[in-house]
């Protein structure tokens, strides 16, 4: 497999899906299901380019279901009026749970996590990706990472700078490792090389890819 062409050619027919909307939605759904039971408080994420899935709202939802839940059994549970205040408190400031984005370390040619709510401040790296701007540095224990391609195994097709392998190779202890794509992106003929370190679970639109 040629992964130069491969991975062209899948961010093409990525881009062009007539039906990524209605994907992201199953993806939306299927993220959440999965989120249920696990007990990390610190999820790594990823601003999404060329075509794809934002992983962000089911986090931001997952943020705040730890602040619904705690007012819902705490005797002081908003109710009325408290209701609207609730809305404009920052939800990220008051729940346990936090959501890391990528800051590139141009040096190392690794990433680093820095917190991100919606509306924080952002600035563009150095790979005109936007980036939180100065939130406080988190280190998560689960990392949902976008894949272009992704085949048995576990193995993952990225954009071929390597960023993420050698972050994992760095991150003591490593987290688990969540990869996020679309159905067309299965390459059942991929083989992985020696450098490629296997993601721990895959979710695509139709639900869970990997471990079967």
């Amino acid at each position: 497999m040629d992964k130069l062409s491969t991975r062209k050619a899948l961010i093409e027919e990525r881009l062009n899906l007539p039906d990524r909307l209605q994907r992201a939605d199953l993806l939306q759904r299927v993220m959440r299901i999965w989120l249920v039971g696990r007990t990390d408080t610190v999820i790594g994420a990823y601003w999404p380019i060329k075509g794809e899935f934002d992983p962000l709202p089911a986090l931001y939802r997952w943020q705040e279901d730890a602040i619904l839940s705690e007012d819902s059994q705490s005797k002081n549970a908003p109710a009325g009026e408290s209701w609207a205040q609730l809305a404009t408190e920052s939800i990220a400031s008051r729940s346990p749970r936090k959501i890391g984005l990528p800051v590139v370390d141009k040096v190392h040619k690794t990433l680093t996590f820095h917190a991100w709510y919606p509306g924080c401040p952002m600035e563009e790296d150095a790979y005109g990706i936007p980036k939180p701007k100065g939130t406080e540095l988190i280190v998560p224990t689960l990392l949902f990472v976008p894949c272009v391609g992704y085949g048995p195994g576990g193995y993952r097709l990225g954009y071929g700078g390597g960023f993420y392998d050698r972050t994992l190779a760095t991150l003591q202890p490593r987290p688990v490792t969540v990869g996020l794509g679309y159905t067309n992106g299965w390459l059942p003929d991929m083989e992985p090389e020696a450098h490629d370190i296997p993601l721990d679970a895959l979710l695509n639109d139709n639900g869970v890819v990997w471990p079967v």
